[in-house]
């Protein structure tokens, strides 16, 4: 089924990026989560954009209570198209379920509280172990220059399989 809105959860912006994005090429509506619900009626249809935390779609358990959830689009660091059964087990998303991942990007001045700390160990040693690695893949060299430098890597490119997919559902 085709949704009627596109619903997000985002934590430092690269998660709304998409989701406006996302409404200009669709037309869809766009709602935050946390307003949804005053313009949604419960069992809507959606497309839903959740920020990535150890492979845990931000947000999804809360808005899969109130609206039937066409397609999942979780937003983190790692590449477009990467880790795709990772975020499927950890969100217990059926096998029927269109799941996409979205290289958002990374700003530690936008993290805040327990985010920020748990990121800056990350960053320190995932950073590490990447750039001591000799034999580094292309996605591996966008990490590491991500967690050294930070940036933003939101594009329309990255949404070209959602928008296939998107003008194929009925």
């Amino acid at each position: 089924m085709k949704p009627t809105a596109i619903v997000y959860t985002s934590n430092t912006g690269y998660t709304k990026q998409y989701a406006e994005l996302l409404g200009k090429k669709t037309g869809l509506p766009i709602y935050e989560l946390s307003k949804a619900d005053k313009a949604l009626p419960a069992k809507s249809s959606i497309l839903y954009l959740g920020w990535l935390m150890a492979s845990k779609v931000q947000g999804y358990a809360k808005a899969a209570k109130r609206y039937q959830i066409e397609v999942v689009c979780g937003v983190g660091m790692g590449a477009t198209g990467s880790q795709l059964e990772e975020v499927r087990k950890a969100n217990q998303l059926p096998d029927s379920m269109p799941v996409f991942t979205l290289q958002g990007g990374f700003d530690m001045t936008k993290l805040h509280g327990v985010y920020k700390m748990m990121m800056t160990v990350m960053a320190k040693t995932v950073g590490k172990k990447l750039a001591d690695k000799k034999d580094r893949t292309p996605e591996e060299d966008s990490m590491l220059e991500l967690l050294l430098h930070g940036g933003n890597c939101v594009s329309e490119e990255n949404l070209e399989a959602v928008l296939t997919w998107y003008e194929k559902a009925e």
